[in-house]
């Protein structure tokens, strides 16, 4: 168990939140039930599920990784609707869109190294590589 706090992709995907909380707020008071909501929750579902993770097994803080990198694909789409709609101007979508993308690849790289580490304590220390059955 580790605090979730001392990871550096959860701190960018908090500031991410706080960012997309901020943008929202601007757009028509008739999407506060419809996009506004949805991309607010996905956004906040990435440092949730990685701070619900780190309270876990390590196996089961890999689920929480994937599933913060799912919520992350959600809200890489919703700010291109958001975009294309006209309720996200084209700078301020470039600029969080960046830095959504850097957190997909953070996840990712945060995912490798715990099945890395999970394939090394199952092994041993040596990773064993299963020829597969046809």
């Amino acid at each position: 168990m580790q605090d979730f706090r001392n990871l550096d992709v959860w701190n960018k995907a908090h500031k991410i939140t706080l960012e997309i909380y901020r943008l929202t707020e601007s757009f028509p008071k008739s999407e506060v039930f419809g996009l506004s909501s949805q991309v607010r929750r996905a956004a906040s579902s990435i440092p949730t599920n990685l701070a619900e993770g780190c309270g876990r097994t390590q196996p089961e803080f890999g689920r929480f990784v994937q599933i913060a990198f799912g919520s992350a694909c959600e809200v890489e789409y919703q700010l291109l609707l958001a975009r294309d709609i006209g309720f996200l101007p084209s700078q301020s979508y470039e600029s969080i869109n960046a830095d959504v993308i850097e957190v997909k690849r953070m996840l990712n790289s945060l995912l490798k190294r715990i099945q890395r580490d999970a394939a090394t304590a199952a092994g041993g220390g040596v990773v064993r590589r299963v020829p597969p059955r046809y």
